[in-house]
């Protein structure tokens, strides 16, 4: 989870690397939200997007959704990391999109404020963004991640685009790695896989942790996790590999060596993209598998 002890390793491989002042990263960082160059899809399909509100329990969520421009196809939902809907997170959805896909993106903190809550180019380790992200993220909460969950399903299962008769794959990062565990348990009978990337907070010791909900699921999952994040709790996998197994589900649980929390989204100062490369692929390889 983004915390001051990620940042504090941020800091530090970034200063291995050589220094980038937050001017620089922030530079490079818008003139990658105007192309987002991420690896072309091969045989990629033409897309459609737009941007469409989500009726939730709560008020309306401002999603993006995009989808392969003719038939209907399984859904997935993104749930985006602490920074929330921005470019990368778009491009990341067009992507998947252009495999074959119905996804939706979601802006976790619409009960806060629309999407982009951050300027471009905004980075976890600036105290201002921070100060202004922090609050939103903690206003969410088991129950919130539930109905939520629910809100998007609902909404995806009434789309022409998407195919009913296949499962939904929800895939998160960051703070929306547990999201994807409470989505996977809110509707089982519908989400049919989940991925996670350098998740937190997914088996913890409160009475909520998200791997207590795995009885619950029908999904087969992929759990991403950054070197350092397993550094600093590495009992967090073996929790999460016995409770899976108790409860008969597949799942492929790696710590991906030489990652930092937030590998995988490109605008992030420590996007490692052979290793996101990798987990993407994994992903694909899930989806192909679990939601056919």
């Amino acid at each position: 989870m983004c915390d001051l002890d990620t940042e504090k390793d941020v800091e530090e491989f970034l200063g291995r690397k050589g220094d980038m002042t937050r001017r620089q990263f922030t530079k490079l960082s818008a003139a990658a939200g105007l192309a987002m160059v991420l690896p072309s899809v091969a045989n990629a399909q033409d897309v459609t997007e737009s941007d469409v509100n989500v009726t939730t329990a709560d008020g309306v969520a401002d999603c993006y959704f995009v989808h392969p421009s003719s038939g209907s196809h399984a859904a997935v939902i993104i749930w985006p990391d602490i920074l929330g809907l921005r470019p990368a997170f778009r491009a990341m959805g067009k992507r998947l999109a252009q495999s074959g896909y119905s996804v939706l993106v979601v802006n976790p903190f619409y009960r806060s404020a629309r999407s982009p809550v951050v300027e471009e180019g905004a980075s976890f380790g600036d105290e201002e963004t921070r100060n202004h992200v922090l609050p939103m993220a903690r206003a969410l909460n088991a129950e919130t991640h539930f109905t939520d969950a629910r809100a998007m399903v609902s909404f995806l299962d009434q789309q022409s685009a998407v195919d009913t008769s296949r499962k939904i794959g929800t895939t998160g990062y960051c703070m929306g790695g547990p999201m994807v565990m409470r989505t996977m348990a809110a509707v089982p009978n519908r989400i049919g896989a989940g991925g996670t990337f350098h998740g937190g907070g997914l088996a913890t010791d409160a009475d909520n942790s998200p791997h207590l909900l795995i009885p619950d699921m029908q999904a087969s999952v992929l759990h991403c996790v950054a070197e350092n994040d397993d550094e600093s709790d590495p009992e967090a996998k073996n929790t999460l590999r016995q409770s899976y197994a108790a409860a008969g589900i597949s799942a492929e649980i790696e710590v991906y060596s030489g990652t930092l929390h937030g590998w995988c989204p490109p605008d992030s100062r420590v996007y490692n993209e052979s290793q996101a490369e990798r987990a993407w692929a994994r992903l694909l390889n899930l989806f192909d598998s679990a939601l056919a």
